[in-house]
């Protein structure tokens, strides 16, 4: 298993994960499209935030069962609660400290969060 550190910009937000990553999931909703995130899932148990908690901002739109955390001093989008598997923790593999995120690197599968509904109803779709 994988361990790896993450944070955000400023560094006031940090969380670790345990976790292999052969693949993350590049979502076209209208918000991952414009913050440009990587996900990946874990289960809870993978994840822990380690500094931060009152640092964290939560932003939700739509339906509101997606909840993307973001640091409140520097903006940047760490990890979310997505509406497809709100047990889980998506995080954004581009703010893991130790992970390489150079392309040709990682498999990219793709999800049609524009169709969000079409998509999840699909089998074998990725989430995010």
């Amino acid at each position: 298993m994988q361990h790896y550190h993450g944070s955000c910009h400023c560094g006031a937000v940090r969380f670790e994960i345990d976790a292999p990553i052969e693949r993350v999931v590049q979502c076209n909703c209208s918000i991952c499209r414009k913050k440009g995130a990587l996900h990946h899932a874990v289960e809870p148990s993978a994840f822990r935030l380690t500094c931060g908690a009152d640092h964290l901002g939560t932003y939700t739109f739509g339906t509101g069962e997606a909840k993307h955390h973001f640091c409140l001093s520097c903006g940047i989008h760490v990890f979310a609660r997505p509406r497809g598997a709100p047990h889980l923790y998506s995080v954004n593999v581009r703010t893991l400290d130790d992970f390489p995120t150079e392309p040709g690197l990682l498999s990219v599968v793709q999800f049609d969060g524009q169709d969000w509904e079409e998509a999840i109803a699909r089998p074998q779709h990725p989430g995010s």
